[in-house]
């Protein structure tokens, strides 16, 4: 069952990745990253074929890479490259009306952020860059949308020479905003916040967040290096909605707390997400 429903998102991930080749990005003469990105520079100097050469480039990374996917992702993997490479064909003779290119930049982006972001979500890649990407974020920690940002724009820079400076600059624009629609489909929007306390009166804050915002708080021991004093640490997950309330309290019980913030992802057990769920 969760096979078939990963097949179905894939399917309307590369459908979508495809759309923003054929209706946003050729048609407006703009670049793109990674393999897509070599294809469509070929297209415009020998008039190849984006799906044909998009499917033998891949297909020969993947030969090249699959050790470093596990072997569902490979599966994957070799299932959305077909896809994107059928979908090229498929709509290479689709338009869209809309002579203004910045608003094509715009909507390309955002077809190709949620196109990839499905495809990663349920454990695919688009081979080409991914696959580096992944090989990033394994050995190295990096963000996977970030790090396909930074491999991507290495593809674009190269064709500068082709495509020209203003378009380059739009197809820059346009991989931004891909990046952050693909972050926002991979990651989702129930971002958590991480808040770290330390105060005179840990205690009170404590019992008041207890029972004022019914959340949990971890008490850890710690103290100060140069001071050497003992200091009861406090560690509370929190919605990013209730950040103010939480300020609002600790400020009232102790102004001089030290607080910091910061954002958290994927946060399972009691009061989030089931652990069983993810």
């Amino acid at each position: 069952m969760k096979f078939a429903r990963d097949i179905m998102i894939m399917l309307f991930g590369s459908f979508l990745f495809a759309l923003a080749i054929n209706l946003f990005v050729i048609p407006n003469d703009l670049g793109e990253g990674g393999v897509t990105g070599v294809t469509i520079i070929l297209y415009y100097t020998l008039g190849w074929s984006p799906s044909i050469v998009s499917f033998i480039i891949n297909g020969f990374l993947i030969i090249v890479g699959y050790r470093f996917l596990s072997k569902r992702t490979t599966i994957y993997t070799i299932i959305a490259v077909t896809f994107i490479s059928v979908f090229l064909h498929l709509t290479e003779s689709w338009s869209v009306q809309s002579d203004e290119i910045i608003i094509n930049a715009i909507f390309g982006g955002v077809f190709v952020g949620v196109g990839i972001g499905l495809i990663i979500r349920v454990g695919g890649t688009t081979a080409g860059t991914t696959i580096l990407a992944r090989m990033t974020n394994k050995y190295l920690g990096w963000n996977m949308s970030y790090g396909l940002l930074f491999f991507d724009l290495i593809v674009v820079f190269s064709s500068y020479f082709i495509i020209g400076a203003e378009a380059l600059m739009l197809t820059i624009m346009m991989l931004y905003i891909g990046t952050k629609v693909m972050e926002f489909v991979i990651e989702g929007i129930n971002t958590q916040k991480a808040v770290t306390i330390i105060s005179k009166k840990p205690n009170e804050i404590a019992d008041q967040v207890s029972n004022k915002m019914n959340r949990g708080v971890t008490v850890l021991a710690g103290h100060g290096y140069y001071t050497k004093e003992q200091k009861e640490v406090l560690y509370i997950i929190i919605s990013r909605q209730e950040v103010i309330k939480l300020k609002n309290i600790v400020k009232k019980v102790d102004p001089n707390a030290f607080i910091a913030i910061h954002d958290v992802r994927d946060v399972f057990g009691e009061g989030f997400i089931e652990l069983s769920k993810s």
